[in-house]
């Protein structure tokens, strides 16, 4: 939502769109045309330069809107009494969490199916890859949550699938964080699903072997990106940005990356998500030559590389799936197990949960939903667990907690 605030009222936390108004006679701001105020030198700067007002963008922000800018219900008048207007549907995660795993699993075949055809010497299917983007998106918009859960199920035998799907959800739900259009989300979606499809044309050997690849094999995996191109170059519908993300994903700012070693100034945002978003599903991912590691420490590892990934963008990444994202299965204060269900923005160390395991006497116990961030609430966070370290089968406690 786009707001425009007196100087007066901008606090750290909110997102700058452009400066509206500044005193006559003051020369033309040198700031960003937008950005996130970080901290109160920022608007002691902007109050120094002449800024009196400023489009502010709460969907891009961490600020609350102030009470007085909230929209207020309107009112129509029937039969001499006042009702308010039809408000909008808001689906659950329990609502969508039913059709997102049918489609979640329906699309991994189609991908399997798809990624076998190349393989095979067949060409690009586009209309189905199209069709699996719009299925995520329209998930993701309902409500981002449940297709997010899902990419917690572990499958090392279908990796290559699973890592194209996972990271169109992951990149549409951290798109449409940022405030994209749904159209757009739609088109960072494509390119996430389509980012890695060259390996197909490789030999498949390299990916199935139970151990690390040799130095000769990392240098034909990265013929990836040049063969994916090639798979897409000139296919109906493919864009620019899609492009882009393909070419550029495995690009790092320091110019370490590959395939052409290009610096910060000439990587673009979406090359910068789907670089983050691919390095964050890889590390979490069940690989047939390592187990996945804990999403908190894939976050920690992209927040300690500023030097390779956008600082900016890994913040609002990790502020968009939370310390311990949606599906983790977390262990209490109180010796219990419970599954992460809601991220908080506001407190990523504080989501919402759904307690279900005695950790002490190991055995399931009756569910309870606990949103940790309220005040009167004691329980605290420990630290993130495997669900084999239970015997928890992941997929099975899922259904049985989520399916309405």
């Amino acid at each position: 939502m786009l707001i425009t605030l007196p100087i007066s009222e901008l606090v750290p936390g909110m997102y700058v769109d452009s400066v509206t108004k500044q005193h006559e006679g003051v020369n033309s701001i040198k700031i960003k045309t937008s950005g996130l105020v970080r901290d109160k030198s920022i608007i002691k700067r902007l109050v120094a330069e002449g800024v009196l007002e400023l489009l502010i963008d709460f969907a891009k922000g961490d600020a609350a809107i102030p009470g007085k800018y909230k929209p207020q219900s309107k009112l129509k008048t029937s039969n001499s009494q006042l009702k308010p207007e039809k408000a909008k549907l808001i689906i659950t995660i329990e609502q969508e969490f039913s059709k997102a795993s049918v489609s979640y699993e329906q699309n991994n075949r189609k991908l399997q199916s798809l990624y076998g055809d190349l393989t095979s010497g067949l060409t690009i299917n586009m209309k189905v890859l199209d069709e699996i983007a719009n299925e995520i998106v329209s998930s993701v918009f309902r409500n981002a949550n449940a297709m997010s859960i899902l990419t917690r199920i572990k499958d090392k035998h279908s990796y290559n699938w699973r890592h194209m799907i996972n990271c169109a959800i992951f990149t549409a739900v951290f798109a449409k964080y940022l405030g994209y259009k749904q159209a757009v989300v739609q088109e960072l979606a494509m390119g996430a699903l389509l980012h890695d499809l060259g390996q197909a044309k490789l030999p498949q050997g390299i990916f199935s072997k139970p151990t690390k690849v040799t130095n000769n094999e990392l240098l034909a995996i990265k013929k990836h990106v040049a063969q994916g191109l090639a798979l897409v170059k000139g296919e109906k519908g493919v864009t620019p940005l899609m492009l882009d993300m393909i070419v550029n994903h495995h690009e790092r700012l320091d110019g370490s990356g590959y395939p052409r070693g290009i610096e910060a100034e000439k990587l673009s945002r979406p090359a910068r998500i789907m670089a983050i978003v691919d390095v964050y599903d890889a590390m979490t991912a069940d690989r047939p030559h390592q187990e996945g590691d804990e999403p908190i420490n894939a976050l920690r590892y992209l927040l300690a590389n500023k030097q390779l990934f956008d600082g900016e963008l890994v913040q609002r990444f990790i502020k968009c799936l939370g310390v311990h994202p949606v599906g983790t299965i977390v262990k209490l204060t109180n010796e219990r197990l419970a599954l992460v269900l809601e991220g908080n923005v506001l407190n990523p160390i504080k989501p919402k949960i759904k307690l279900f395991y005695n950790a002490k006497h190991k055995h399931h116990i009756t569910a309870k939903d606990i949103d940790l961030s309220e005040h009167t609430q004691e329980l605290k966070i420990l630290a993130s667990v495997k669900p084999l370290d239970y015997q928890i089968n992941l997929s099975r406690l899922l259904k049985e907690h989520l399916l309405a």
